[in-house]
């Protein structure tokens, strides 16, 4: 069967964790025929989680692995997407390897830290910490990969990976919701700016997901009383994440444009 995305490159940010949407995405993206450039921050090995140590998990080099074994080039880079300079950087290594850029997923986020607070308690710090890596990272990664993108003038496509936490109040959540929030009207003004250079851009909407990230969700107690919202019943895959973004970086997604869609079980309709 022929492949959609053969012939394509693809960037995936924050793709270094066993258990992350972001690796689930290449893997997808790799799949249907797409090499894969996987970025990562660089985690020290010593805070891995102790599921990825026990199984010698080498973060991005490993998720390269998967891409190839899957027939597909892939590219690790370690790369701080907070630095306009190694945004910069990113797009370089791409084109210099790969000779051009189609797809852009911009998926990495800011670590769960001490952000989960209220508001009133939140340090400035993490605040910050949080909109620098949500916010101005994607910014600066897209400027980066966009340009190169409106340059070529052959398209492409730009997923960005915001959250049903951008589409409520929910508390404790300040930072991270609103930087989310702003990735939704982040994609309409991007989608509107890039439209006449054929570049679709759409964001992504992920609701409860079995990553580490919401682990202390969906391995403790606290999964049944949350499930219970959820109208499937049921947490999400992250390879149903990785699955939903491939398709809208296929071509049968090629009318979808400036749109924010919930993946979430139902969690959300709207």
């Amino acid at each position: 069967m022929p492949k959609p995305l053969a012939g394509k490159v693809a960037i995936v940010t924050g793709a270094g964790r066993n258990r992350g949407i972001g690796r689930f995405i290449a893997l997808a993206l790799a799949t249907q025929g797409a090499d894969v450039v996987v970025t990562g921050s660089g985690r020290p090995p010593d805070t891995y989680p102790k599921d990825e140590q026990e199984m010698g998990w080498r973060d991005i080099d490993s998720v390269a692995e998967e891409v190839q074994s899957l027939g597909s080039q892939a590219l690790p880079l370690v790369v701080d997407i907070t630095k306009a300079k190694e945004a910069q950087r990113l797009a370089d290594e791409t084109k210099k390897r790969f000779g051009r850029i189609d797809i852009l997923v911009n998926n990495a986020a800011a670590g769960r830290g001490r952000d989960r607070v209220p508001l009133v308690d939140l340090e400035e710090s993490e605040w910050r910490r949080v909109l620098e890596v949500n916010l101005t990272g994607t910014f600066l990664v897209t400027k980066a990969v966009g340009k190169v993108l409106i340059d070529e003038g052959e398209g492409g496509r730009i997923i960005n990976i915001s959250s049903i936490a951008g589409r409520q109040g929910l508390p404790n959540f300040g930072a991270y919701a609103t930087t989310k929030a702003g990735l939704i009207l982040f994609t309409q003004v991007l989608a509107t700016e890039m439209a006449r250079h054929k570049v679709n851009v759409n964001c992504v909407c992920p609701g409860l997901v079995d990553t580490y990230r919401m682990e202390d969700i969906t391995r403790t107690a606290a999964r049944d009383v949350v499930v219970r919202g959820i109208p499937l019943g049921r947490e999400g895959d992250p390879a149903e994440i990785g699955e939903l973004v491939a398709f809208l970086c296929g071509p049968d997604a090629a009318y979808i444009h400036g749109q924010t869609i919930n993946i979430d079980g139902g969690r959300v309709m709207m």
